[in-house]
């Protein structure tokens, strides 16, 4: 079975959410299997809002990225989560 990168995007629950924590946090329960493509990038929204873009690598299977999904959404400070792109490597 292959690998995947998938990227998110993970939108705080605030502009007051430290993002520096946030980014501690979500880095903290990527399960394991899953790899961070790089570093996380934060994404200006509007009037100080910024999302947090993650590239992850994951295994290619069904379901492969709701473990993450659903972890980064138990984080305290985020507000949802969302898959931009899928790309097979």
């Amino acid at each position: 079975m292959g690998e995947v990168a998938a990227k998110m995007k993970i939108m705080p629950e605030s502009v007051e959410t430290d993002l520096a924590e946030l980014k501690k946090n979500l880095k903290g329960v990527i399960p394991a299997g899953t790899d961070l493509h790089g570093d996380i990038i934060e994404e200006p929204i509007a009037f100080g809002l910024k999302a947090l873009i993650v590239t992850l690598i994951v295994n290619d299977e069904e379901g492969g990225t709701e473990a993450v999904e659903e972890a980064f959404a138990k984080v305290p400070g985020v507000e949802n989560v969302k898959i931009l792109e899928l790309y097979r490597i």
